[in-house]
This record gives C-alpha cells, structure tokens and sequence, in this order.
C-alpha cells in the first residue's frame, strides 16, 4: 500500500503547501513551491517497507471530493455566520455544586478511616454521580469532556487516587488521560514490568501497586472512561543507557541524536531540560519491538482508549525548528539508512541514493562516474521515480538540478514513512481488541517551509489512519480565541469525515492563564462555529488547573 501525505490545499487567508509524499515525474522543471502551489503535487511516492494498516488516500487538486469542498468552504465561511438561538443558550458545565464536593469528601475521610456505613453512602454516592454526570454530557455540549493527568507515587497513599479521581468528576470530566508511557518511564508495576523502561512508580514498598489498573478500576466506577497516554517516537533517556539500544536512537547527517542538539519542548514536558526527550528511529526492528512489548503490557489493564504522543521526530529550536537539508534529516541510523537504499530498483539508483546521504549532494560528476560503473542500466530508478522516454539524451550537468530535487524529496518521503509505519505497527493489536486508539498532534506539523524547507517535526497527521481519533493540540497562543479555532478548522478541512476530532485546549476554567483565553471562551468559540462537527473536547492538564493539589501530590512523603 502507498502512504502519501495530501496535496497543496488553500485556507482561508492563507496559501498552504502540506508535506506530501508524491510521485515526480522526472520532467517536471518547477521547483518553486511557494510560487506555484500546484507543482508540488507531483508525486514522490515510497512504499511502505513493512506491513502497515494507513488508509492513505491520493489527493488530487483537481479533483477534489464534494466532501474536502464542503469542508474547505465550511472552514472559510462559518466564523462569518451568524450565531443560532440554539448556540447561545448558555451551555450546562456538569459540574457539582460545592456543597455536593464537600459531602462527598466528607464520606471518603471517614470511609478510608474506617467507618463502613461511610463507605457504603460512598460507594452509593460515586454511582448516583455516574449517573448524573453520564446523562449531563449526553444532553449536553461537549458529549465528552477530558482532562490529562499524570499519576505519582504519592497517589498509592490510602484515598489519595480517589481524592484526585473525585475532583475530576466534580469538575464534570467523564474521560481522563492518564499519562503512562513518558520521560523514559512507563506506569506499570515494578513487579511486572517486563519492559524496556523502568518502573514510573519505584518506591520501596509499593512493587506490586499498579497504578494503571488501579485509576482505570477506580475511574469507571465513577463514570469516567480512562485513556492510556503515551509517547511515541520519544523513548526517553533512560532507554540510551543501553549500549545495545544506542543504534536505534534517530541520527541525523552529523552524527548527532537527539541527545546531543538543542530541542523545543513545548507544553507537555517539565521543561527541566531535554535530557528527558531521546527520539528513535522509527525503522529500527529493536525499537519496534521495545515498544510493542510495552503497548501489549498496557493492554492487559484494558484501558477504554490508548493515545499516541510525540508521533513525530524532535523539533529544533530557532532556525532549526526547520530542515531543508539531508544531513538535518534522522535518518542516517543504520536501520533508516539501510531502509533507504533498499527503496532503489536499479543499481544506479541505489548509487546514486548512497551518494545523495553520504555528502548531502549529488554532483554532475556524481552522475558521469555512475553512468560509467552501471553502463547496462538506463535512468536511475528507486520507488515513485518515474521516467518518461525522450528521444533527447541530457548531459549529467543538465540532468544534476532535477536529480538532486528529487533526491531531498525521496529523503523527506522516506523520513515520514517511517513515522506512519511506526504508528500502524503500534495501533494494531489496540484496534483489534476494538479499542480506540488517538493521535495527539500539532496542527501544523505537516507544513512546508519555503521554497524546500519542512518543519522539522515532520509530523504527517493528515496521513495517520482515518479509524484513529485525531486529538489536535490548538494551542496557539494570540490572547484571542480565534488563532485557537482556525488550527481546529485547519484540521477539520483536512480530515476524512469519519474521523472523530477531539480538539485538546490549554488554560483553566474562569481565567486567562500564559496568554490564553479561559476555558469557557475557547469551548464556546468553538461550539459556535464547528458545533456540528466537534462534540468532545479534552483539556491540558490538571496540574493548570490544580497547580497545589499537583505539587502536593508530586512532592509528599511516601510512608
């Protein structure tokens, strides 16, 4: 099957050429992609070198699907339409009175104390909420709501993940993702962690505590469905302590991983410093493997819905933050590197493909000495090359500037298919149990930058499989609400209908928080204009909103 990323698509007030895998017809001269949007979906096509499960769709600018045109168009116009009466009602939160929080906690102090007739009102009180909050966010705006959260070891403490639980629900949150695979540490008992990774919870004591289970059993007895989140792409630095792991970490043209360069973090990392963020190479078998063991334990707690993170490689920090050279590219570690070469279908193609990574050119010398060692062979060929026959037979120096632009363009293709190859491998055996599996991404890490540049990421979401639910991160910060919904109306332009998007927002209820506008505002913005097609909305994270129940849970003494 062939993995493409979409076409040259316009939005509104914008012109926009979106990271494509296409097929290059050696004829085509143009390379001018800002200048000429059209050029650039000429096809530079690669195969997927193992089994994957992407539905990728050919996109054609020409002909362009009554569906994409609604969209496209509904993306443009809906801000300008006028509001409904219905959309103005003002929206009810779900949320528990204060006095029904205090009751409520009232009963779990003297539960957790012992007192059993306190425990049976409880237990009774958590599934007459479940129910209360299940027919709330059924009949109304956003049908789900979630938060994201990470669990510590302080939450093993006596009532401590039911506190932390019970807040949630109060806040009128019916799904919660909890954060299980991150900074090189997975939240599995160290008792029964067969992994790669060390144990997230490694308290003296509390070997045989599994969180995971525990917040999943805890969470649905609530009416909450709980979420598996994890990273991707992003192992950790605890997983290059091993001499044996070292080649699967992603290498870039320098000999550098990403260990060694300076990197943008973004929201969800601590910040505390990059050590924490170690990206593989994605075409690595050891990786593969590591990671699907890992994604196997986790399905044993039969979450309601995994998530994928960092399905991307690392983004730079200032000029870096884009590639528009090979060597910038990760994709000099022994597994992607081979993979590369094995994607020509002549020798002079696989020559010509060595040359192109080795110096990051490829020179009308270059051409001259392979055209001598292979004199059998025609035209260099590798995957999506295709040649059409002409009569005129071109010099090497003629031939050198097409060569070299369909050279990068293979580089790039192969790049993301390596991320797409990942993500399919890892969803597999989640949608065979018939769970849902979701992507977490950067509405704009798909974008091209200039002439021939990327954004570094190389994050191909308008390609990762239709049966995924997509979970944009609008995080865009211009003190309004309306940068907000266009990163959400961007996606939706680019979506398969069948999708569900699930829009993640950053901030807190009630007020402006780094910049951006309370939750309510961006909620409401988005209810007003994409209503009809966004019906769940998760926000990041509880630590915003709770910033001392978090430290205090982050920070206690475990007994």
């Amino acid at each position: 099957m062939l993995n493409r990323f979409s076409g040259s698509v316009f939005q509104a007030k914008e012109k926009v050429n979106d990271l494509c895998l296409y097929t290059m017809s050696s004829s085509n001269t143009n390379h001018n992609m800002s200048d000429n949007p059209i050029a650039f979906s000429q096809n530079v096509t690669v195969k997927s070198i193992t089994r994957t499960r992407s539905n990728s769709r050919p996109f054609s600018w020409v002909k362009m699907t009554p569906t994409l045109i609604t969209a496209f168009l509904t993306a443009i116009i809906s801000p300008m339409l006028p509001i409904s009466e219905a959309q103005a009602v003002m929206r009810a939160t779900c949320q528990l009175s204060a006095e029904e929080v205090a009751k409520k906690s009232d009963l779990r102090e003297a539960a957790i104390a012992g007192d059993q007739t306190a425990q049976a009102e409880y237990d009774a009180l958590l599934q007459e909420q479940a129910q209360r909050l299940n027919t709330c966010r059924s009949q109304n705006w956003p049908k789900n709501q979630a938060i994201w959260v990470r669990l510590y070891p302080c939450d093993a403490r006596p009532g401590k993940l039911d506190a932390l639980l019970d807040r949630i629900v109060s806040k009128g949150y019916n799904q919660v993702y909890v954060e299980t695979f991150y900074d090189g540490q997975v939240l599995l008992p160290m008792a029964d962690n067969p992994t790669a990774w060390p144990s997230a919870v490694r308290t003296p004591g509390l070997e045989n505590r599994d969180l995971l289970a525990e917040v999943i059993k805890k969470g649905r007895q609530r009416g909450l469905k709980v979420y598996a989140w994890h990273f991707t792409m992003n192992f950790g630095h605890t997983y290059a302590q091993t001499p044996e792991r070292e080649a699967a970490l992603a290498m870039n043209g320098r000999g550098q991983n990403t260990m060694n360069v300076r990197q943008e973090l973004g929201l969800h990392a601590d910040a505390e410093s990059q050590e924490g963020h170690v990206f593989i190479d994605p075409y690595s078998p050891q990786a593969r493997k590591d990671y699907n063991l890992m994604i196997s334990e986790v399905l044993k707690r039969r979450p309601d819905g995994m998530l994928f993170d960092y399905v991307r490689y690392m983004r730079g920090v200032g000029p870096a933050s884009v590639v528009s050279d090979v060597e910038q590219l990760w994709i000099y570690s022994p597994a992607s590197r081979e993979t590369l070469y094995q994607r020509a279908l002549n020798q002079k193609g696989r020559e010509m493909i060595r040359r192109f990574v080795a110096n990051g050119r490829i020179t009308a010398q270059d051409i001259a000495e392979i055209n001598r060692q292979h004199p059998t062979e025609g035209e260099p060929l590798w995957q999506g090359r295709s040649v059409i026959a002409t009569k005129t037979v071109a010099t090497p120096e003629q031939l050198q500037p097409q060569l070299q632009w369909e050279l990068w363009y293979l580089s790039v293709a192969h790049a993301v298919q390596g991320i797409l190859d990942f993500l399919a491998l890892a969803i597999e055996p989640i949608e065979a149990q018939g769970i849902p599996a979701g992507a977490v991404f950067f509405p704009g890490g798909n974008r091209p930058v200039g002439e021939r540049g990327y954004d570094s990421r190389l994050q191909p979401w308008d390609r990762f499989p239709a049966s995924m639910e997509f979970h944009p991160m609008a995080y865009a910060n211009c003190g309004k609400t309306h940068c907000i919904v266009e990163e959400i109306q961007r996606v939706v332009s680019m979506a398969s209908p069948q999708t569900r998007i699930i829009p993640a927002l950053a901030g807190d209820w009630g007020k402006s928080i780094k910049g951006r506008p309370s939750l309510e505002a961006q909620m409401d913005d988005i209810y007003r204009r994409l209503g009809n097609r966004i019906d769940s909305v998760s926000h990041f994270a509880y630590a915003w909103q709770e910033p001392e129940s978090d430290r205090d849970r982050k920070l206690c003494r475990v007994e």
